[in-house]
């Protein structure tokens, strides 16, 4: 009767059970690495503004608090450098970036005969989100170098799941070709407070969109830099043309972060103190793992910024080293979840507590 699930992709985690079985066999127990869901505390001033708005018994508007919009604004300047958002046509609260990434396509009216560019080793929903729409959705090294009609393209960095950032230069590049073409260019950039290796830029910077906004949207959340997976909330920011059509049609789907929510994403946007506190924790793990890992005959490649280690054995296919790595009692997610370039490849998650992180350690060494 109802098929359209049928359109999507395998939810590809499902593919990890038995690996799962395997690995909370060990003795010590599971060290779950294969999901990068935070397991710190939410930061108490977070906790706090939650629970002074608990009482909201009113409906929340579509575009979200003036307060919250003002916050985001004013953590874009402060943060990455990109002034000039306009906090009443320019930002859009949302319920999670996943939810926005899936539903972009079929709320902009993109559909049947329309093409979808996506990363060629990305985040499945991209792919999801673009078959929901009956939209093609094509994986691109390099979206400027794609010929033919395309309706929106999307960039992802720090890359999910490499951990790849792409440069200014880059950037700069495809919003040339983004405007020369008429293509709305998606920015996915969730992790771009976690670089290690050199500072991530975002596609609103001046010296990338030269000081406009047209053609671009830029995706944000607070999952990552503050532990919020768990609230779903981020916003979108970018071509107040687009925002305005966005919260046309996601005020008749009723698609509102809760007043809570927005009360928490206020502050949570203005305070830098627990962000640094995260970060270190976050490259503490990685310098660990990342050790352990190489002495263990595993060489780790890109893995620039984000959550992630982006790992390949010469001995083993993604598969074959998930299958390794669980009879060590430590699951990672194979490279093939994420396109064919990861073939090889496993993504090993920071996102465990250092007791696990350590125990990972340990295992690997042994």
């Amino acid at each position: 009767m109802f098929s359209t699930s049928s359109r999507l992709p395998d939810f590809p985690w499902d593919k990890l059970a038995p690996f799962k079985q395997k690995a909370a066999a060990h003795p010590d127990g599971i060290v779950d690495l294969s999901i990068g869901s935070p397991v710190d505390p939410v930061p108490d001033v977070i906790k706090q503004a939650l629970a002074d708005a608990a009482d909201a018994p009113a409906y929340p508007t579509t575009i979200g608090t003036s307060t919250a919009r003002q916050a985001v604004v004013d953590w874009l300047a402060r943060r990455i450098d990109v002034p000039g958002v306009d906090p009443q046509t320019g930002v859009l609260p949302v319920i999670g970036t996943k939810e926005l990434i899936m539903l972009l396509p079929t709320l902009l009216g993109v559909g049947a005969g329309d093409t979808v560019l996506i990363p060629d080793l990305a985040y499945p929903t991209y792919e999801a989100g673009a078959a929901l729409a009956r939209a093609t959705s094509v994986p691109v090294a390099d979206v400027t170098q794609y010929d033919g009609p395309v309706r929106v393209a999307y960039l992802n960095s720090p890359r999910n799941p490499s951990g790849q950032i792409t440069s200014a230069a880059e950037l700069r590049a495809a919003v040339e070709w983004a405007r020369a073409n008429d293509v709305l260019l998606v920015s996915d950039e969730c992790y771009i407070e976690f670089g290690w290796d050199e500072r991530p830029v975002t596609v609103l910077h001046p010296d990338v969109c030269g000081g406009s906004f047209d053609n671009l949207l830029a995706v944000h959340s607070l999952s990552k830099r503050s532990n919020l997976a768990g609230y779903r909330a981020g916003f979108v920011a970018g071509d107040e043309r687009v925002v305005a059509e966005l919260l046309a049609v996601r005020k008749h789907a009723g698609l509102m972060v809760p007043s809570p929510i927005q009360a928490a994403m206020a502050v949570a946007f203005g305070d830098d103190a627990h962000v640094e506190v995260q970060r270190e924790r976050y490259i503490r793990r990685r310098a660990v793992l990342r050790d352990a890992l190489t002495d263990a005959g595993w060489r780790i490649t890109l893995s620039e910024g984000g959550l992630y280690l982006w790992a390949e054995h010469p001995s083993y296919d993604a598969y074959g080293s998930v299958a390794e790595l669980a009879d060590r009692g430590i699951l990672v997610a194979p490279g093939a979840f994420y396109g064919t370039a990861g073939e090889r490849h496993v993504r090993v998650a920071l996102t465990g507590t250092d007791e696990r992180v350590d125990a990972a350690v340990k295992r690997l060494q042994e």
